[in-house]
Parts: C-alpha cells; structure tokens; sequence
C-alpha cells in the first residue's frame, strides 16, 4: 500500500535572505541587458542614522529654557579663517549642489526662491550657474567640479562662496552622469556639450594629483575672487578625519561632509548601495580632525546626506556640526515624489514614494526634468514659498530641542545632550547607551 501525503500540511514557502525578489530581479537585468544599472537617488539600505539617537532634555540637574519666552538663537557665520566676506546666514540648514540639468530651470529658481525667504544659501550644482538662480538667491554658493561644466571666471566673481567638490557621498571616488534626453539646447551652451549626447562627469579634477596641488588650486580660486568669498571643500563620506585634515592644511575655509544617505542626479546603483559611510559615521571623525588641528569652529564643518528634520539638524549640532545641507528634503518640499502625481509615476513603472529614475527626465513633478512641459508643472513661486515652509519648520524643531536641553543658541548643544539606542549608533557618534555611561571604544575601556 503507498503512503498518501494528499493531506499532510503543506510547508511555508521561504524565499532567501540572501536571493530576495530585488536580488533576483537585478541578476535576470543584468543577464537581459548586459549593462550596469544607472539611479538616481540615495542609498535604500538602511543604516544607522540620525534615529538611533535621543537627546536628554533638562529637568532637575539642567534647566530648561521656555520656548515662549527665551530666545534661542540660530544664525552661523561661514568663512571666517581668510574670506573678507564670510556668509552670515539667519539659520543653519543650507541647500546642497543640485545641477541645472538634473533640475529644471524652475526648480532652481524655487530653491533660489526659499533659501532667501529662510535666511539661508543655495548651492548651483554641477553644469554652471543660471540667471534665474542667481537672481533669486540672496546667498548662492557656485560648485567648482571636476568635470568643469559651465565653469568660467566671471561666474566665480559673481558667487557669494565657492565649494570646490572633491567628493560626493552617494558616490565618493566616481563621477555622476546625465542623460542625452536632459541635454538640451540650453544645458548643452552651458556645459559646452553636443546636445542630445549621454554625458559622464569626471571622478577627480584634471589638474591636481593631492593635497598639495589642492593648495594651489584654492590659492588660485582665492586671487580670481580676490580673497572676497569662503572657500568650502567637499568630501564624500570615506575617510573624514584624513580628508577633513587635508582639507583645512590646504587652505580651506570651511569643509563639507557628505554621507552616504546623500542623492545624486544618476550613478551607479553599485555606488549608491555599496561605497561610502553613513552620514552619523562622518561627523565625530572629521570634528576630530578640527580638534586635534585647534580649528573646531575657525573653519566650520557643514554635514550633509540624509538630513529630514529639525531633530537631525539639532543632533548634528549636537555632535559638532556648524551647518547641514539638504538636497532630497528640499526637493520634496518642493514637491517631489508627491502622490498627487500617482498615476503618472504608475505609467513610468514604479510609485511616488519610489521614484528614483530622475536621470531619465520623465519627472511628473516637473522638477528633474528638462521636457518644458513637464517643467511648467512647477510654479517656482509656490515652490519657493513651500521650501520656505519647510524651513521655518525644520528651525523651529531645532530650536525646541535645544531649549528643552537648556541651550540658548542650537551651537551650544554638545555630545553630552545625547544618547545612542543601538551599539553601532554609540559607537559611531561616540555618545552613551541609553542608559549607561559607555559606547563602544570609549578611551579607558576594554571589552
């Protein structure tokens, strides 16, 4: 007689950890195509982040400060070491480089728009600067690249800073890309490109080999502006005690810390998932740096990469930051990846709180587009006055937790205001354990 297992229970299906349904679906792509796959975006893995700290607000052993009544001050001054202008910004949240040409002309105009209604600056981005973005930024601070696109002399002198960009944290050690489809007419005079061509920035800049000849090149930049505007550097998230280190031994005014959580216009997805460091790994690091220099707070040190509220830019503060940049917030206040343009980003294949294919130009927002229909969507105006919004919020946060944490300026927030909930949070940002007073490496303690 054989056995019947018609009515033995069935088991559970386990798909692997390891082959998950987005692993398998790259491979069969990779198979299909033959070709890496180009993003934009940040990375989707999750890593410890800004969440896995808490601040400990006042009560009996400190005194807290009353919201309604006390003030607490937020403005920073940047470019003080050698800028005989340096840039006094009402508030410290700035807007990081986004390109003409990854953006459309009014998503730039709309960033210009916010940034000067909040007190604050923007950034031009790779591909040089536009009319509309000058005109509306009170404060614009002009990326120098190594690909160089746009980048002429008189622009320079037209900038309130210069941020010569080493490194990005979505891609440190490699270049971004833009598409044929946004390189039109206009972006193509910009960057001296033939038009409708597929176009790949550089990885590092084609007249310095290191350190020292990036002494040079900011002594250059300096003579061109005549010593009016700060110098930034930026580095992508990798080795920011080293490079924060060399950036200010090379003569920079103020260094830019970009982790991995940060976006881009197009990379590799390779780059994006898989190099660089968390954002919350950068910042203790290169404020060491700094400190064993004897320049924490002469050069000032702006963090960027995954910066969403008034909490994060309070825990930067907290843990030695002078200012943030945001890019990917910033275009969501916009109004990026908004669901009200659900059923167009269904037509492109993926979902609003998904799109990340904004190197294709087919944004239903208008914003990473050059399609002049698409882009008409946006009204920089409106845009201006949400980023403005978002702004005044993301202030007022910071601001609420530094009172409650007895400060009367956000720059007064310390380490000592945190706690870490996970290991690698304590680890990385060198702040206690809920609960204990020990993270680990903590100088004086073995395991």
């Amino acid at each position: 007689m054989k056995d019947d297992h018609s009515s033995a229970p069935r088991t559970v299906p386990i798909q692997s950890a390891t082959f998950s349904n987005p692993v398998n679906a790259e491979i069969r792509r990779a198979a299909a195509t033959g070709i890496y796959d180009i993003r934009g975006g940040g990375a989707k893995r999750k890593v410890p982040h800004f969440d896995d700290l808490l601040f400990l607000g006042a009560s009996i052993s400190r005194y807290p400060l009353e919201g309604y009544r006390e003030a607490c001050d937020t403005s920073v001054t940047l470019g003080t070491r050698y800028a005989k202008n340096p840039i006094k910004l009402d508030i410290p949240i700035t807007i990081a480089g986004m390109s003409f040409g990854a953006l459309s002309g009014a998503a730039k105009e709309a960033l210009g728009r916010g940034a000067t209604l909040a007190g604050t600056s923007t950034t031009t981005g790779d591909g040089g600067m536009t009319p509309e973005e000058r005109g509306h930024s009170k404060t614009l601070v002009y990326q120098y690249l190594p690909s160089r696109y746009g980048m002429n002399p008189d622009d320079l002198r037209k900038a309130d800073a210069i941020e010569v960009v080493v490194g990005q944290g979505a891609k440190p050690g490699g270049g971004g890309m833009l598409l044929g489809q946004k390189i039109t007419d206009r972006v193509a005079q910009m960057r001296n490109l033939p038009k409708g061509i597929d176009q790949r920035s550089a990885c590092r800049h084609p007249d310095w080999t290191g350190p020292d000849d990036l002494e040079i090149k900011i002594l250059e930049l300096r003579e061109i502006t005549g010593w009016r505007v700060p110098i930034y550097i930026k580095v992508g998230g990798a080795r920011p005690y080293f490079d924060t280190t060399l950036a200010v031994k090379a003569g920079a005014d103020v260094v830019v810390i970009d982790g991995m959580q940060g976006g881009t216009a197009a990379t590799q997805d390779v780059f994006i998932e898989h190099v660089g460091m968390p954002t919350l790994a950068c910042i203790r690091e290169a404020v060491r740096a700094l400190e064993d220099l004897g320049m924490h707070r002469e050069v000032q040190l702006i963090v960027s990469g995954g910066i969403r509220t008034g909490a994060d830019v309070a825990k930067c503060m907290a843990l030695g930051a002078d200012a943030v940049s945001i890019g990917t917030a910033a275009l969501i206040a916009l109004g990026d990846n908004d669901p009200k343009w659900e059923a167009e980003y269904q037509k492109l294949g993926t979902t609003a709180g998904a799109y990340d294919d904004w190197h294709e130009g087919n944004d239903p927002a208008g914003i990473s587009t050059q399609n002049p229909d698409l882009a008409a969507r946006l009204d920089p105006v409106e845009g201006g006055r949400r980023l403005r919004n978002y702004l005044k919020v993301m202030t007022l946060e910071a601001q609420t937790i530094a009172r409650a944490c007895g400060k009367n300026k956000l720059h007064n927030l310390e380490p000592e205001d945190l706690c870490a909930l996970t290991m690698e949070a304590a680890a990385m940002a060198k702040v206690p354990l809920a609960g204990t007073d020990w993270w680990p490496g903590k100088p004086g303690t073995t395991f």
